[in-house]
């Protein structure tokens, strides 16, 4: 076994901790839901790290969507070098619009796999399928979903019974209780294994539907916070971010305020002439409608980058249109794996492709989403303090494991 006290993963070097190590990536959150809780007096552990541990405000990946970010957290950098660059994207090579849950996109491995290479414990629990095995690619370790929780194999899953470690029935796709599933295995397989690298991701259901400070999220904040103190009385070093925040993005009437980019140039420039992204997309749209507030658009050769990224920038509700080079520069983006342009919307805003394509019967209260750089702001709170880290310094969601590995007593 391999039992050096430091690992080298992707440029970065990280020391073993003598205690276990627990990363928790909520999906959505932004920090008011968090000081909404602790001022509702429903979270006491939220409560004491706000108090006595860190608790500090950082940068997600851009774009702020699922699967860019949560590869980030495992790496330690950005999409430029891991290659997910979203939930979806247009793939050149193969000239089909695919999902991008094949761990064949990512380009670089996960210290999740590196520490187990080098004799740790490693545990996975993440809630949705799509993230499954990306999380645990060559990882030699626990890695299962909540939502197939019911499908585990000691072969494939290193466990053979999610729903008896966890204590709960297998969860809806489209509940809260399928990130308390999450929570629930994870603190059960820290008293079972005690794993020494654990990493948990969520599901960001409550927080397409809640506001913070509504009785619905303070409750959902509430449960986590029962599991954090769990994990904590065991001992663990505990981290938790997000992979992205999230804002309304309806009207004054409740409706969603879309700009449906690809009904626009098709009207603007000619039909077939651009073809819209929407790197939101994944296999579950209930919630959000695969509306987000990020798009790449390819160009006909036949056309000018600089005049169509002009016309997109003029409309309202757009932020930012930028060229690829500028956009994946600013943005730390795969180039081969973007579009000839970026487009980002405003705080409130979303972007669709063709009203046709938007089924939007599923929403059952006013549109909340994400994506743009209005939710890039995330929390970042570790349950103890840190050392040698700036308060000035900029932190993002991908140093987690670094301030928890390098940076705690």
């Amino acid at each position: 076994m391999n039992t050096k006290q430091e690992i080298s993963v992707n440029g970065r070097i990280y020391r073993r901790a003598t205690a276990p190590v627990v990363v928790a990536c909520i999906d959505g959150c932004e920090y008011d839901y968090i000081t909404e809780a602790v001022g509702a007096g429903v979270a006491p552990w939220f409560s004491g790290v706000l108090a006595s541990g860190t608790a500090r405000l950082g940068d997600a990946v851009v774009p702020t969507f699922t699967n860019p970010n949560n590869l980030s957290i495992v790496t330690g950098v950005p999409p430029s070098v891991h290659g997910i660059c979203g939930n979806f994207f247009y793939d050149r090579e193969a000239d089909a619009e695919v999902m991008m849950n094949d761990p064949k996109y990512l380009r670089c491995g996960t210290l999740l796999s590196a520490f187990a290479d080098a004799g740790a414990r490693v545990a996975v629990v993440t809630a949705k399928d799509k993230l499954r095995s990306l999380l645990g690619h060559g990882l030699d370790g626990i890695c299962f979903s909540a939502e197939r929780a019911d499908q585990v194999t000691v072969a494939a899953n290193r466990i053979d019974d999610a729903l008896g470690l966890a204590g709960m029935p297998l969860p809806s796709v489209y509940s809260a209780a399928l990130s308390e599933f999450v929570f629930a295995a994870g603190a059960a397989l820290m008293d079972r294994e005690r794993p020494d690298i654990m990493y948990l991701s969520t599901t960001d259901y409550v927080q397409h539907k809640e506001a913070p400070g509504t009785p619905a999220a303070n409750a959902f904040y509430a449960m986590i916070d029962r599991y954090m103190a769990r994990l904590d009385a065991a001992g663990a070093l505990i981290g938790l971010t997000a992979d992205h925040g999230m804002n309304a993005k309806f009207d004054a009437s409740g409706n969603p305020d879309v700009v449906y980019l690809q009904d626009v140039l098709d009207a603007r420039l000619g039909a077939g002439l651009c073809r819209v992204i929407l790197p939101i997309t994944d296999p579950y749209v209930v919630h959000h409608g695969a509306l987000g507030s990020f798009a790449t658009v390819y160009i006909d050769p036949s056309l000018s980058a600089a005049s169509v990224a002009e016309l997109i920038a003029g409309l309202p509700g757009i932020d930012l249109s930028l060229e690829r080079a500028a956009a994946c520069s600013r943005f730390e983006l795969p180039p081969d794996r973007m579009g000839d342009l970026v487009v980002v919307s405003a705080r409130h805003t979303v972007i669709g492709t063709s009203v046709s394509r938007h089924d939007l019967s599923g929403l059952d209260a006013p549109l909340r989403s994400h994506g743009g750089l209005s939710e890039q702001q995330v929390p970042i709170l570790v349950n103890r303090p840190l050392q040698g880290v700036p308060a000035h310094a900029r932190l993002r969601n991908f140093d987690i494991f670094d301030l928890l590995l390098n940076h705690t007593a």
